[in-house]
């Protein structure tokens, strides 16, 4: 779904800002206002080339953005997979944007990034559809052809594709394993030889040995440091020769202590010093054990830096970034080799995996193959039918059904086949119909399987009278199931739009065109203007 378009001096238009409605939106105006410029924005966002021409009086560059809904899966497309990294993590939308410099040079962004034009046009071409080279572009494409027949067969379909692309993604692994396998059974050995050290050189290791060694190294490090420190504390609380602060508390103490009889009040005092000579001589007892222990040992300290350097290098040699992680992958070396002490044959175990990835995707591939020639002939009935519905009685459609090469969507080459006049021969959908035509085909494909966001700019081209109420029927159909934008002169069209913007020529210097919702009485005001304006109207009237 489009959310919002942002469009600041391209061609007339100085700023506008438009938010869209879910269903069907209409924009109407008189010829020449400057709607094609609306199709020029998207367009851009879709790929479109841009030039130094595109860009208004109002500045030295023009720029479109748009607001998005998209599909959680969207950036699994190996098209757009690039866009993925850019993606901020608290964003639920798709941001794009392109920008035309006074030089004729373009940017492309996602989410305000710069990213690749082709990346961006992808990404919005997946949720966007617009009509003219856009969806010529877009038919012609087979995957969209696949995706949208597999659209109509329904939401069974679609867990039969997540499924296959699960068992295409395992089968590809499963060939890398076995592939790595056959490598010869030097690698083989090779490996083999490097879990077992793994396993050898973390086998007395645990979790916590890398930080309780580099404490050690610290203490020995600073051993004369802590040496006068506690020196120096222990003369200060109590030394062998003269009062400390211990002797001090108890001098205090036995002034106080004859008073308590005639001043009870001062008891709480006596009692507080008695208690702090004693924890200030135990204190100072600690101290001294801490000193007896400090004797620093050179060949510990060897040792320590030793075991330091085993831990580094073994992290370093097996690619692991913290002690944790080299001891994970070391209980995964140690059961590899269980197995294979077991009897477990790598080779063979890859072999078989390879064999049943291979059972799961042609499955999933017939699955779907079936389906898919099921569904088709309904298809393109239904799309027939819309055909017919909308001015195009003549029109035959027709789903051809070829095999490629197996992949994640199976095995199936889809292509839409028209034919518009009896005599003629069927023909590929992209390479048959008009501007005109292949809007309305794409309008009738659409109101059979969904889409996305359909935008229509020369849906209306060539018909009019009771062609143009169908027409307007099927897109006001599809608006329930799809948003739909329509650049439209027939009122027909706009008077069942969910919301209806008019544009609007303003004379100036320069001139300059606005783009503005209408609410219910100004919709009215722009229907009457689209079906010929009061005057007119009252001729009719008075026929």
């Amino acid at each position: 779904m489009l959310r919002r378009l942002r469009i600041e001096n391209l061609v007339l238009i100085r700023k506008a800002e438009l938010t869209f409605d879910a269903g069907l939106n209409a924009i109407t105006g008189e010829t020449g206002a400057g709607k094609t410029i609306l199709a020029q924005a998207i367009g851009l966002l879709l790929g479109a080339k841009g030039d130094a021409g595109f860009i208004g009086p109002g500045g030295d560059e023009a720029y479109v953005e748009a607001e998005l809904d998209f599909p959680p899966e969207l950036l699994n497309d190996e098209a757009v997979a690039a866009l993925a990294e850019l993606r901020p993590e608290d964003e639920d939308g798709l941001v794009v944007a392109r920008r035309i410099f006074a030089d004729g040079r373009t940017r492309a962004y996602a989410w305000g990034r710069s990213a690749a034009r082709e990346d961006v046009a992808a990404a919005a071409e997946r949720t966007i559809a617009m009509s003219g080279q856009f969806e010529q572009r877009r038919l012609a494409r087979p995957s969209y052809q696949l995706d949208t027949l597999d659209a109509y067969i329904g939401a069974d379909q679609q867990r039969r594709r997540s499924a296959a692309r699960r068992a295409w993604l395992e089968l590809v692994a499963a060939r890398r394993r076995h592939d790595e396998q056959r490598a010869g059974a030097a690698a083989t050995e090779a490996r083999l030889v490097e879990l077992r050290e793994l396993v050898e050189q973390t086998a007395e290791l645990s979790p916590d040995d890398e930080d309780r060694l580099r404490q050690e190294r610290e203490r020995h490090r600073h051993v004369t440091e802590l040496a006068q420190a506690a020196s120096a504390a222990v003369a200060a609380l109590a030394p062998d020769d003269g009062d400390g602060a211990a002797g001090l508390a108890a001098q205090a103490e036995r002034e106080v202590a004859p008073l308590e009889r005639i001043a009870p009040e001062l008891a709480r005092a006596g009692d507080e010093l008695r208690d702090l000579e004693l924890r200030l001589r135990e204190t100072a007892s600690e101290l001294r054990g801490f000193l007896g222990g400090l004797d620093s040992e050179p060949a510990r300290v060897e040792q320590v830096e030793a075991d330091l350097d085993r831990i580094a290098d073994a992290k370093r040699r097996f690619r692991a970034q913290t002690l944790e992680e080299l001891l994970e992958r070391a209980a995964a070396a140690r059961s590899e080799l269980d197995a294979i002490a077991a009897g477990h044959d790598p080779a063979a175990a890859a072999a078989e995996a390879l064999e049943a990835a291979e059972r799961d995707v042609t499955r999933l591939a017939e699955e779907l193959s079936d389906a898919r020639r099921g569904g088709a002939d309904a298809f393109a009935a239904a799309v027939a039918a819309e055909l017919a519905g909308i001015g195009m009685g003549d029109g035959e459609f027709r789903v051809e059904l070829g095999d490629r090469a197996e992949g994640p969507t199976g095995r199936d080459q889809v292509t839409f086949l028209v034919r518009p006049n009896h005599g003629l021969p069927f023909a590929p959908v992209a390479e048959t119909a008009s501007g005109g035509e292949l809007s309305r085909i794409a309008l009738a494909i659409a109101a059979v399987a969904g889409g996305e966001t359909m935008v229509f700019d020369e849906i209306d081209a060539g018909i009019g009278g009771e062609t143009a109420h169908r027409v307007a029927e099927t897109l006001r159909r599809l608006a329930t199931r799809a948003q739909v934008v329509t650049i439209t002169h027939l009122p027909q069209i706009a008077s069942v739009a969910d919301r209806h913007f008019r544009v609007e020529k303003v004379a100036g210097d320069p001139t300059h065109t606005t783009i503005q919702p209408l609410d219910e009485a100004e919709r009215r005001n722009e229907l009457q203007r689209m079906l010929g304006g009061e005057k007119f109207l009252s001729t009719v009237r008075s026929a």
